[in-house]
């Protein structure tokens, strides 16, 4: 975990997107890409503890009135917001994307390194599929989960590893570097 220079910072319990306790057991890991070009990890983990992260609550969409994922990511740290153990609100409202996969957002603001910000996230998920069982078929980019009611369903996202919009040759040479990373720890 050394290499991924993890930084525990959890959202309180009973606070915003923690509110409700919602138990899990990861199957997938979802692969994210902020679009937000003004914060690093640690300004996206003070948005989610503020609880300045919202979004409207409805039937069939966002369950909570807040965004939460597990894990933000840039080129110098990885900041875990939510235990792998609770469901996130970042993939598919209330589909299996939310219920059963670890939400990691990569961050892409101005100045930063976006190779290495891939590179700490491919070694990011290849410990936690080793740490929960996860198959490398389940590491699957935010466009994986359509979005009932959403247009277009399947998110452009994260857009910098899709190739127009969708996995391609971009998205299977991230998968070979997590893949990669997950062999060396044996």
């Amino acid at each position: 975990m050394g290499e991924v220079r993890l930084k525990v910072d959890l959202v309180p319990k009973g606070t915003h997107g923690r509110r409700v306790v919602r138990p899990m057991s990861p199957r997938y890991i979802t692969i994210h890409s902020t679009q937000n070009w003004t914060a690093d990890a640690s300004r996206h983990s003070l948005a989610l503890k503020r609880g300045a992260l919202r979004a409207p609550k409805r039937r069939g969409g966002n369950r909570i009135g807040y965004l939460i994922w597990h894990f933000t990511v840039d080129d110098r740290v990885a900041i875990q917001h939510l235990p792998t153990s609770e469901q996130g609100e970042h993939a598919d409202f209330d589909g299996p994307g939310n219920r059963y996969s670890i939400g990691i957002e990569m961050c892409e603001h101005r100045g930063s390194n976006r190779a290495a910000t891939v590179e700490r996230t491919a070694k990011l998920a290849a410990v936690l599929m080793k740490k929960h069982g996860i198959p490398l078929k389940n590491v699957v980019p935010h466009y994986h989960w359509p979005r009932r009611g959403a247009s277009p369903p399947n998110k452009n996202c994260p857009h910098f590893l899709l190739d127009n919009g969708r996995p391609g040759a971009k998205w299977r040479a991230f998968r070979g570097r997590v893949n990669y990373h997950y062999r060396r720890l044996g």
